[in-house]
């Protein structure tokens, strides 16, 4: 694949539409995309490589685009192999091309690269440092946390694109990654950057200089116009842990369908009661990176499971681990257990929340035993009016 960003910066990323796990955890049922880039000016510059699976193209790919001309600087804006497995082959192959890197990065590449890189062809940068191609001069920014040690992101005024490495990055082929920007973005930024909210918003700020008129991330498309506002506007509540949807998002876990029969009830009793958006998410079913991204993006959660072996069912307890582990926070909530002998859910899913930044609940937790009764249907009644 090769494809012009500007007159003098070419795409030559690559798309994998067979992959169906990123990281081998998050579906991506319409593949995934590794962008590079490549910019022809005095000096020629790669910027990053791809993932192992798509290498071969990837490489024609640079062949392509460089024509008759070789590269001068390899740019690693982040070390992972998803982006730079093909560092040994571009020093290898071409061997008075320098790497270019933080030099957090330029200290980690034994552990991923055979490449014995002699240091004169390393140069590091560090923040504010420029690297000038021609017309064309790179300024780097560094981005420790977003989501590796090592990253940072660059910026050319001369076409005010800023190549931002993982951030602003989506599920998805090139293509598709587009048609539903926000909702495959949200799901990439809180299951990769979740927990690294104040490095988000740091970089941010520090971008926040540059008259920026294109976003070209290593996944995903490029963002310009005014899916670009968008992008900015959204990682800014995303990198604060604000709340973006008003309403409620009601996750249940139920082993025996009394626990959904309550929450598809309560779904029903909000919306009669005038509540505009009530999200449903069963934990057994739905894909459990989509039903984090969505817990991030409504302020109050309903949590209602079966109790299990004296604790919560496993697709709730799973939940919560991954919402803990993703630093969720500043988020009200109300539980909702089942329990026919010994009900131990709430306890167990109230201590995994206390352990969370800033989770205020809303009443008393609700009990049912089993089926769903006229006292249990009284008592869903009395937290919807907590939840307006």
């Amino acid at each position: 694949m090769k494809s012009t960003i500007s007159p003098d910066i070419l795409y030559i990323g690559q798309d994998n539409a067979e992959q169906r796990l990123f990281e081998s955890q998050y579906a991506t049922p319409k593949g995934m995309c590794y962008n590079s880039y490549v910019i022809m000016d005095d000096k020629v510059a790669v910027m990053d490589t791809a993932d192992a699976s798509v290498l071969d193209n990837w490489e024609r790919s640079l062949e392509e685009a460089l024509g008759d001309r070789l590269p001068d600087y390899l740019v690693v804006h982040h070390l992972e192999p998803d982006h730079a497995a093909g560092i040994d082959r571009v020093m290898n192959k071409y061997p008075n091309v320098k790497l270019v890197c933080s030099g957090k990065a330029a200290q980690m590449v034994p552990l991923y690269f055979d490449t014995k890189v002699d240091m004169q062809r390393v140069h590091t940068v560090t923040e504010g440092g420029v690297l000038p191609l021609g017309r064309h001069t790179l300024q780097f920014v560094m981005a420790p946390m977003v989501h590796w040690p090592e990253v940072m992101v660059s910026y050319d005024a001369a076409s005010k694109v800023l190549f931002s490495a993982d951030a602003f990055g989506t599920f998805g082929v090139y293509d598709a990654s587009a048609e539903d920007w926000a909702g495959e973005a949200r799901r990439y930024y809180f299951n990769i950057c979740g927990k690294y909210g104040a490095p988000v918003s740091k970089l941010l700020k520090a971008v926040s200089a540059f008259e920026i008129e294109q976003i070209l991330p290593l996944h995903g498309p490029m963002l310009c116009g005014g899916k670009m506002m968008e992008a900015l506007r959204l990682y800014n509540i995303w990198a604060g842990y604000g709340v973006e949807t008003e309403g409620v998002m009601i996750a249940h876990a139920s082993i025996h369908g009394n626990t959904a029969q309550a929450a598809v009830r309560l779904k029903e009793i909000l919306l009669d009661k005038g509540c505009g958006n009530v999200l449903l998410c069963d934990l057994t079913r739905d894909d459990m990176s989509k039903a984090l991204s969505d817990a991030f993006r409504f302020g109050k959660i309903v949590l209602a499971a079966s109790s299990y072996d004296a604790g919560v069912f496993s697709p709730m307890h799973d939940f919560l681990y991954r919402l803990s582990a993703k630093a969720w926070q500043d988020r009200q909530v109300a539980l909702v257990e089942n329990g026919s002998w010994l009900p131990s859910a709430a306890r167990t899913m109230k201590a995994m929340l206390e352990g969370m930044k800033n989770i205020t609940f809303i009443a008393d937790p609700i009990t049912l035993r089993g089926r769903l009764k006229d006292c249990d249907e009284l008592a869903l009644h009395v937290l919807s009016e907590e939840l307006l």
